[in-house]
This record gives C-alpha cells, sequence and structure tokens, in this order.
C-alpha cells in the first residue's frame, strides 16, 4: 500500500477515534518530527519533548474537534506544521521562565553554613548528655533546675510558678547541686543553645 493512501487510512481511523491509527501514525512519522524539531530548536532533549508534545496535540485534536479528511498526500506535513506550533510554544515558554528569572532579586551572597550546622550539631550533642544526666533527677528538682538555672527565673519567680515556697525552690536547688556537683560546674547550663 502507498505512504498516502496508507495515511489516508489511517487519518480516517483517527477521525473515528481508534488509537492504534496514531501509534501506526508515530512509528511512521516520529523520526521525522524529532528531526524537524531539531532543526527548530538545536537541542535533541527538546526534540524529544516536541515530538511528544505534537503526537499528544494531535490526539486531543482529533478527540475533540476532528479535522476534516486529509488533503495532502500524507499527513507528514500536517503533522511537522504541529510541530512547528508545538516549537513555538515551548519557545515562548522558555521567554517566560527567562522573563521571569531576570525579575528575581540577585542570588544572596555565598554564606558557609557549615560552621552553623557544626554547632548546631556540638549544641544538639551536648545537650542531649545533659538532658541524660537531668532525667535522673525527680521531676519536681527537674522543672526547679529548668526554670531557675536554664531559664534565668529568679528562686522568687520559680515559686510562683511552681506554686510552692521560695524555701521549697531554694531547697530543690540545693539538692540537684550536691547530686551533680559537676554537672553544673562542667557545663554553663545559662548558655543559651541554638
Amino acid at each position: 500500500m502507498a505512504t498516502g493512501s496508507a495515511d489516508q487510512e489511517l487519518w480516517e481511523r483517527l477521525r473515528v477515534g481508534d488509537h492504534f491509527a496514531l501509534g501506526e501514525l508515530f512509528d511512521r512519522y516520529a523520526d521525522d518530527v524529532r528531526a524537524f524539531a531539531f532543526r527548530r530548536t538545536a537541542s535533541w532533549s527538546t526534540a524529544d519533548d516536541v515530538v511528544q508534545a505534537t503526537f499528544l496535540s494531535t490526539w486531543r485534536r482529533f478527540q475533540g474537534n476532528p479535522p476534516g479528511p486529509l488533503t495532502g498526500a500524507t499527513a507528514r506535513g500536517w503533522l511537522l506544521v504541529v510541530a512547528g506550533n508545538e516549537c513555538r510554544a515551548l519557545a515562548r515558554t522558555a521567554n517566560r521562565l527567562r522573563g521571569l528569572i531576570d525579575r528575581l532579586p540577585p542570588p544572596l551572597p555565598h554564606v558557609d553554613h557549615a560552621p552553623d550546622v557544626a554547632r548546631r550539631l556540638d549544641d544538639e550533642r551536648r545537650m542531649s548528655v545533659i538532658r541524660r544526666a537531668v532525667a535522673q533527677l525527680p521531676r519536681h528538682e527537674r522543672e526547679t533546675l529548668e526554670l531557675v538555672v536554664w531559664s534565668g527565673l529568679t528562686i522568687v519567680e520559680a515559686a510562683d510558678a511552681l506554686g510552692v515556697p521560695a524555701g521549697t525552690v531554694k531547697a530543690r536547688l540545693h539538692r540537684t547541686r550536691r547530686r551533680f556537683p559537676d554537672l553544673l560546674s562542667r557545663v554553663d547550663l545559662t548558655e543559651e543553645l541554638t
């Protein structure tokens, strides 16, 4: 069967919704569309995108509002016109993207985050050791330590927050210091950890 009459048959099958006809058309003309798109775009990856868009657009056109009978000898010319439209659409999209990128503020100067990350990791490691030691305290002593030593509340403020007399807060702090004499001296617990 000559290519022209075969294309006429595929065209008519597409007009009635035969998706296999699109596959045959693809097999027949995908390389031509790809070469056409490469010459238009100078990019093989863009040419591959154009091939996909061309045949997808063709299928959608035949599903929504099928064109009339094939007027040319083959479907090749029609597909290349669709490919040309797809090349222009991709170029417009690329231009819009470049315009958007051009409107973005300039990037900030390069900042090395490594020292900050290392400091934060060291803080987390150190705090983990401290938390394990503090977890051995009874809850009321732990809360007192957290409020007075870590958060800097006065004895009176901590007493008010905990609903206990100031003397109780002092006694709890005294017991904590006796249990962990080296904990509070080894590590500055009032240092702000971020």
